[in-house]
């Protein structure tokens, strides 16, 4: 019995996945979209229950569909899994839900792939990786496993209810730790958030959502800097949206620490950084301050001054005598949550299209492995590849770039 040939196989029915599938469409380019669960799983079962995107409604999706949503309200993880389903059904993606893709081999002496599933084999002219980059929890080993206290990924962690009681440790304070940290302040749990090098950019400023500047100062379209460590970021879209000041967490009640280093005897031990990662955060945030000022400026236009913005707390205790021995018992800490963010898993890829590390060798999206395409990865082109609308032009790109190589390999000489 013969295997099923289809044109693409798109692994992940993601946001991914979804934009993949209709420029694939407009391309008419034939495809399959292999999905192990369901549209947009991660959003449903692998993030906290309060969790709302981090980008306004009105731009945070893709051009040809609106949220329900008011359009400068913060869709919640229910809704955004909702709009990729009905995206699909308005496409008509051919979505195959319940597949899961085991590996992928390139064919012998012809071209194309063998691509092993759940359900058989299927051989494909170009394979499109789609499951972007939160595939496997980073959860760090210093504390071990047998110690007596909770430990949990972010990914894992869904409402305070689930934890035993007592305080809590959240280890990173990117946009998920720190939402994390201040949901469970709010309900009542002592809460210690270690924070290291980040990003601080304001939610909004002089009228503005922080994506509008983004956008008008033309950083959505920044590349990747070779060698560069890009750093997370601190922002939330939360009861409305707000700006993350990590000097107000510690007026409600939250204890700063600096990097988790290691652990010993039931002891956490904190670097002492966290007058610098909070200074960093603060010149981050002041910078976008100055060029969303001067661009006003050049361009006349009539946005209300916001010196408020500019005008921080005073530092904390926890900032000016920093906590660098946390012993849990004595805290009261009953519960580590790893906000420490993902790493990729594409060991199911064939030849180049990884390097030795199992990262993405790729331009773009386009693979070294020719034929392999990746699609939903952060600074996948820019900066703006890590949200809703970014992937869907990075999708583009890489179904234009299929469509081209298929063209070359269907010509024959007149």
């Amino acid at each position: 019995m013969s295997a099923e040939h289809v044109e693409v196989v798109v692994v992940g029915a993601g946001q991914a996945g979804i934009a993949a599938s209709e420029h694939l469409s407009a391309n008419g380019i034939g495809h399959v979209v292999l999905e192990r669960h369901r549209i947009a799983e991660r959003w449903r079962t692998e993030r906290w229950d309060s969790l709302v995107a981090n980008g306004p409604a009105w731009h945070d999706r893709f051009p040809n569909l609106e949220f329900s949503s008011a359009p400068d309200g913060f869709p919640g993880k229910d809704e955004v899994a909702q709009y990729f389903e009905t995206y699909a059904e308005r496409i008509h993606a051919p979505v195959r839900c319940g597949v899961e893709v085991r590996g992928v081999t390139r064919l012998a002496g012809r071209a194309g792939f063998s691509v092993d599933t759940s359900e058989g084999t299927i051989e494909a002219d170009y394979v499109i990786a789609a499951t972007g980059p939160f595939q496997r929890p980073v959860m760090p080993t210093l504390v071990p496993h047998d110690a007596p206290v909770l430990q949990l990924h972010s990914n894992s962690y869904h409402n305070p209810e689930q934890l035993p009681a007592g305080a809590v440790l959240v280890v990173g304070a990117g946009s998920s730790g720190s939402q994390i940290a201040e949901e469970l302040q709010a309900r009542g749990r002592q809460v210690y958030l270690s924070v290291a090098p980040h990003g601080r950019p304001p939610r909004s400023y002089r009228g503005r959502d922080f994506v509008w500047w983004l956008g008008v100062l033309n950083k959505w379209d920044a590349e990747v800097v070779p060698g560069a460590a890009h750093v997370t970021i601190a922002v939330s879209g939360a009861g409305g949206g707000h700006t993350v000041d990590f000097r107000r967490f510690a007026q409600q009640g939250v204890v700063l620490v600096g990097t988790t280093e290691r652990y010993s005897n039931g002891v956490v031990h904190f670097a002492p950084d966290l007058a610098a990662n909070i200074a960093h955060g603060d010149a981050d945030y002041l910078a976008l301050l100055d060029e969303a000022d001067a661009y006003v400026c050049a361009h006349g236009l009539d946005l209300p001054e916001e010196p408020a913005a500019r005008v921080f707390p005073p530092d904390p205790a926890c900032v000016t005598e920093p906590i660098l021995e946390l012993d849990l018992a004595a805290a009261g800490v009953t519960s580590i949550i790893w906000a420490t963010g993902y790493a990729v898993d594409f060991g199911w890829l064939p030849g180049a299209a990884i390097d030795a590390d199992g990262k993405p060798q790729h331009r773009r999206g386009i693979s070294a492995e020719p034929g392999v395409y990746f699609l939903g990865l952060p600074w996948q082109t820019r900066r703006g590849s890590s949200f809703i609308w970014g992937v869907w032009y990075d999708a583009k790109y890489v179904a234009d770039h299929i469509a081209k190589q298929r063209a070359y390999t269907l010509y024959q000489p007149g």
